[in-house]
């Protein structure tokens, strides 16, 4: 085991052992046994009533609003009040949230977990089929939105028997089955939240799968599980700066007060769970975007003072490359971290050229297991930026072939995971949850490894593994060495159907402006270091951005579509 590796697993057994902060034990649920932090809160009730200690102190700063912790907290209490006294609002039900970034998303989170709802938290990217197929799905009798959502489902909502409260409406009238949220609490500015008496077993939580291949899937949290999710996150974080005191040093210096960056979407675990609640709990300063943009982005990072910024590997290089980034102050940043797929070679090169003193990470994680898996910052991520990071404490992970046969270090096969952060169940699919949970643990659909030094790597989703005449590849591998081509700006890479082969290897390449590379240029980069078979047999060159999701994971299902509608013509 390497040097670091120790290191981490010392702090770790400081921050975990019997009568320390994160003292974690041995607990079953449900006939399952997990590593658990003893010492987390047993709802979110206590996160809430942790962060109702900070009182005044300024929490969250919006397009020039800034907003306290109390002050956040009464706009929830209002919202809450509201919605158990005038729409009777059970513990149970189903309430849904679609919008985008807005302090009002986090009021509605906080007010449905309080009062023993469940916060489904919607794709703000879907269109209209995928918002009434998530509330059909879902069952809920309310949506909080905002305007746009509510453009998309307003002639919807009076057949799906759904009413509607609508944050920052842009007009004076609203529609049949809506209110503006401002009208909604009308009266109650002041009201108490409802108390309502809620288990660690009850559930707090359903976040939809990003769907990029069917419809999306519910998956459903206990508060338990997302508690001990931030637990989680707060011990590793802790753990990582033990290890890392020069930095530690050098970040408390400059005198800024620690403040994170929010431009990820709340509904997903990244944002809602790694920055809000963390956040949230501990007191610590949110600057939120509301989209993604880098000019903007940069602008908030000097006026602000941002020290934290964690998002997908994409906006990353956006920002590193981006020619405003010498133009800006940016000696407040010190930490930035990516995650949802692997750190590309050249991420990792201008992260280390642009922030020679800071603080870079990444991680894996899962909407089922609540964003748990792994994460590393500092030292350890700059000895092997190419890895996923080191296992959170509460998290068993099992590398297992086809057989359910687990495999020793070196050796790549799909992951599986248990955690007292798990998801409960897939909301009415009997079906997956017999196919993807077995004994405590989930099948993740990630391929992956552990090295000699505990280190763990991801090779691919299983799902996008191509397999040629009997050879599996890794789409992620050859992607890392495309990317690194200096003309290329984004790259996926995907299989085709051969009557021969099976599959063949395809790559769709978006090239960097002013530049103008040929397929085979492409190909002979890629073959000077892949083996032959790796190397794609077919450069589809693209005037456009890749298709992502919200979360920036490319949309492989959307290329290959488009790549059988042309019938390869365009490769």
């Amino acid at each position: 085991m390497g040097q670091l590796k120790q290191a981490f697993d010392r702090a770790l057994a400081q921050l975990t052992g019997p009568g320390a902060p994160f003292e974690t034990v041995r607990e079953a649920y449900h006939g399952v046994s997990y590593n658990v932090i003893k010492t987390a809160p047993a709802t979110l009730l206590d996160v809430w009533a942790q962060a109702a200690t900070h009182g005044d102190k300024e929490f969250l700063v919006y397009e020039g609003e800034r907003w306290s912790h109390a002050r956040l907290l009464q706009l929830a209490a209002s919202m809450g009040h509201q919605l158990v006294h005038e729409y009777g609002i059970a513990k149970g039900d189903r309430v849904a949230i679609a919008m985008r970034n807005y302090p009002e998303w986090m009021a509605a989170y906080i007010a449905i977990t309080s009062i023993g709802a469940i916060a489904v938290t919607l794709n703000s990217w879907g269109q209209a089929r995928e918002l009434e197929f998530a509330l059909t799905d879902a069952e809920t009798p309310v949506v909080i939105c905002d305007q746009q959502r509510l453009d998309l489902i307003a002639d919807r909502l009076p057949g799906l028997g759904v009413r509607a409260i609508v944050a920052r409406p842009s007009g004076d009238e609203l529609p049949e089955n809506a209110v503006s949220l401002d009208d909604f609490i009308a009266g109650h500015e002041a009201a108490a939240m409802p108390a309502v008496e809620i288990a660690p077993e009850d559930y707090a939580m359903m976040m939809y799968t990003s769907g990029t291949t069917g419809n999306p899937k519910g998956a459903l949290s206990t508060h338990r599980a997302v508690c001990q999710a931030v637990a989680n996150m707060e011990v590793s974080a802790a753990a990582l700066a033990m290890i890392n005191p020069e930095t530690m040093q050098a970040m408390m210096s400059t005198g800024y007060e620690p403040t994170q960056m929010l431009a990820v979407p709340l509904f997903h675990v990244s944002g809602c769970h790694a920055v809000f609640l963390t956040a949230f709990k501990a007191g610590r300063r949110v600057v939120m975007m509301y989209k993604w943009d880098v000019k903007r982005a940069l602008e908030l990072i000097e006026s602000e003072h941002v020290s934290f910024l964690s998002a997908a590997p994409s906006m990353l290089l956006q920002l590193l490359e981006s020619p405003l980034l010498d133009k800006t102050d940016v000696s407040s940043l010190f930490a930035l971290g990516g995650g949802g797929s692997a750190t590309p070679p050249v991420l990792s090169r201008l992260l280390r050229q642009k922030f020679p003193k800071g603080y870079p990470g990444t991680g894996w994680g899962l909407t089922e297991t609540n964003s748990l898996g792994a994460a590393f910052t500092g030292k350890p991520f700059l000895e092997k930026p190419r890895s996923a990071g080191f296992r959170h404490p509460g998290v068993e992970i099992e590398v297992r072939d086809e057989q359910g046969r687990v495999l020793p270090p070196g050796e790549a096969g799909e992951l599986w995971i248990k955690t007292p952060a798990l998801i409960a169940q897939y909301w009415k699919r009997p079906d997956a949850n017999a196919e993807e949970f077995r004994d405590g643990w989930f099948k993740s659909g990630d391929v992956g490894y552990f090295d000699e030094e505990g280190y763990l790597f991801l090779s691919d989703r299983a799902k996008d593994m191509i397999i040629r005449g009997g050879e599996n590849i890794y789409p992620a591998e050859i992607e890392a060495v495309i990317f690194d081509h200096p003309a290329v700006e984004e790259v996926a890479v995907f299989g085709v159907e051969d009557t021969k082969l099976g599959e063949r290897v395809a790559a769709a390449v978006v090239p960097k402006a002013g530049e103008s590379p040929s397929a085979e240029d492409i190909q002979a980069y890629a073959a000077e270091q892949l083996a032959r078979f790796k190397v794609p047999e077919h450069i589809w060159l693209l005037d456009k951005p890749l298709p992502r999701n919200a979360t920036g994971k490319v949309l492989k299902k959307d290329l290959k579509a488009e790549y059988a509608r042309r019938g390869g013509s365009a490769l």
